[in-house]
């Protein structure tokens, strides 16, 4: 099935906007339901500006009444609107020059809301350099006092379905990584001398309160 420009967003501005249910935004989206709910509740798409499918020709308003009046009814793409597939290249990431200014707005977005995106996916998803990434991290960028965190497809520097596959890569390494921890830390308890096993949980409390 065809999918609207920057989906995400464009849920964003249907959840804001209609009254369609999480349902029918998740099925014209192409995104889970649970997803959907998740963008209403500001737990998913922080920071993304919601697009409007009326005003780029994907949707009628007509077709958003008819679906707020049977919510059983799904939502269908205005067919003379939709992009053809971009082929993807090898390389480094082109970005033109009038956008290259608004890569530090990206790089601080994607700090700012998504920190378990690596360094790496960084400079590959903005075209950008290590370099440039510590220096926005750090505040040592020499235009530091401008930079302000903006969604990088709102600026054009990459595709919703771009981005979406580098979070949904970081998702799952940091959780694979949580799971590695926990079974270290579970076979690590399992090896301990039954005396240093009794006392570890009053350690894991007096870390707590020294964090605190």
């Amino acid at each position: 099935m065809a999918l609207p420009l920057m989906p995400k967003a464009t849920a964003v501005w249907l959840i804001d906007n209609t009254k369609l249910t999480f349902d029918q935004i998740a099925y014209f989206c192409g995104l889970h339901p649970l997803e959907v709910k998740g963008i209403a509740d500001g737990e998913v798409a922080i920071g993304i500006v919601g697009q409007d499918p009326v005003a780029s020709s994907q949707l009628t308003a007509a077709e958003i009444a008819r679906c707020e009046a049977n919510p059983a009814a799904n939502l269908k793409l205005l067919a003379s609107t939709v992009p053809l597939a971009r082929q993807k290249t090898k390389g480094a990431r082109y970005t033109p020059l009038s956008k290259r200014q608004d890569r530090p707005d990206a790089i601080a977005w994607l700090l700012k809301y998504h920190p378990e995106v690596g360094d790496a996916q960084v400079q590959k998803l903005l075209g950008t350099t290590k370099a440039t990434i510590d220096a926005v991290r750090t505040r040592a960028h020499w235009n530091a006092a401008n930079i302000k965190p903006r969604d990088p497809v709102s600026l054009g520097i990459c595709s919703q379905g771009e981005l979406d596959r580098v979070l949904l890569l970081a998702a799952k390494r940091r959780d694979n990584r949580e799971k590695r921890e926990a079974l270290e830390r579970a076979r690590s308890g399992q090896g301990a001398p039954a005396g240093a096993a009794a006392a570890q949980p009053q350690d894991d409390f007096e870390d707590d309160d020294d964090a605190a």
